[in-house]
């Protein structure tokens, strides 16, 4: 049987391109070389490149996506995306591959754009009915907004973060007036566009969906339980900052509501290969929030998917194998 080639892309544009580094190497160490042939592209602004064992960097030809080395042509069978941010988490990258009709892992163009956009994202999920959504203002930089105009609708303790970030980067928690606008001013040096949303008080619950043959499957939920403030990127990526339980210490019949409505969420928005969906369940009343869909979640070793996956009794390998021969499937 003769090998199949993938791209493996790694990087990026944004503050996550460390991330995506660490997850790259966990998928390209679960991937069946007895399979495929792996090749790792760094996605910078620098350029695209595949580095070889010795060193040598060979550029990607952006025309039709292929290497050249030692004079042969390389294309590719299929792209496993682990590209956190721009462009590989927004759909750029997605429509590039659309218009070159190479197959990839991930959600397609537009809805990597719409979920990549948490204010869109929200709107859309809220039309479902099914779900929680806190009440959140949107801001649009170069666009005037006051601060008493956003305290008429909304109430302390806030969160404020970019739009369209990812890693938590740029986020506050604000509990006084006098807090808004420098952290309103922190989250637009991330993005342009900031959600201004309530604080909903209760533990954060975070899920892992994906699909095969059409079938849409969830992971054990996990508990995410930060000693900071806020799960923001000290404790997602300080080890002991954060205790990650999972499965999540919840009862069956909210266990069983969390997966039904990340299933429907999933289906609704057409997304495709593994996502991981973040909740709130509030403590007040026991009702699931929805925070939002990341349509590439962090897979580095300690990550929370392959936790997820290893506690749902798989390897790593047959998991990324699943999701590559999906790929080939449908495609």
């Amino acid at each position: 049987m003769t090998k199949k080639n993938i791209a493996l892309l790694a990087g990026g544009y944004s503050g996550e391109y460390v991330i995506s580094i660490k997850t790259a190497q966990t998928i390209e160490q679960n991937l069946d070389t007895s399979l495929y042939n792996i090749y790792k592209i760094i996605v910078s602004k620098e350029g695209w490149w595949h580095e070889m064992a010795n060193g040598t960097k060979v550029s990607v030809d952006k025309n039709d996506f292929t290497l050249t080395i030692d004079g042969a042509k390389i294309g590719f069978d299929c792209v496993f995306i682990a590209i956190h941010g721009s462009p590989g988490e927004d759909g750029r990258m997605q429509g590039y591959l659309d218009m070159l009709g190479i197959p990839y892992t991930s959600c397609n163009a537009i809805v990597s754009a719409l979920t990549f956009n948490k204010s869109y994202c929200n709107k859309i999920v809220k039309d479902l009915n099914m779900v929680n959504i806190s009440n959140s203002v949107h801001l649009i930089k170069g666009h005037p907004y006051s601060v008493g105009t956003i305290l008429d609708s909304l109430k302390l303790p806030l969160f404020v973060k970019p739009n369209e970030s990812g890693s938590s980067l740029g986020i506050s928690k604000v509990k006084t007036v006098e807090a808004l606008l420098p952290a309103i001013e922190k989250a637009f040096n991330e993005d342009n566009q900031v959600l201004v949303e309530e604080f909903i008080e209760g533990r954060e619950l975070t899920i892992g969906v994906y699909s095969i043959d059409n079938v849409v499957l969830t992971l054990p939920a996990t508990e995410i339980v930060s000693k900071n403030e806020f799960f923001d990127y000290e404790a997602k990526y300080t080890p002991g900052v954060t205790n990650e339980i999972t499965p999540a210490p919840i009862p069956d019949n909210i266990n069983e509501e969390l997966k039904v409505k990340a299933m429907a969420i999933y289906r609704y928005l057409n997304c495709r290969g593994v996502v991981r969906m973040d909740f709130i369940l509030e403590k007040s009343t026991n009702k699931l929030f929805f925070l939002e869909v990341n349509t590439m979640p962090g897979q580095s070793e300690n990550s929370i998917v392959p936790q997820q996956v290893r506690a749902n009794g798989m390897t790593l390998k047959d998991f990324y194998g699943a999701l590559l021969a999906d790929c080939f499937k449908h495609n």
